[in-house]
């Protein structure tokens, strides 16, 4: 039984290495990318924009009524 739950707590690890890699292989071309100023402006106002987006679309998926 011991053996299981070592195998069960190990996979947790590998869940946040995974992510982990997931993020700094998307951000780190962004980060490259903002060295110019103007594109810096670009990925802050596409950021700002993906999340108003996702406030927006939970907002309403959780309060439906106050959409009118």
């Amino acid at each position: 039984m011991g053996e299981f739950f070592s195998n069960v707590f190990r996979y947790p690890k590998y869940l946040i290495t995974i992510v982990l890699g997931i993020f700094t292989a998307f951000l780190e071309p962004l980060i490259q990318r903002s060295k110019n100023p103007i594109t810096a402006i670009a990925l802050i106002g596409a950021c700002i924009s993906i999340i108003l987006t996702f406030y927006f679309v939970v907002k309403a998926m959780v309060l439906p009524d106050t959409l009118v």
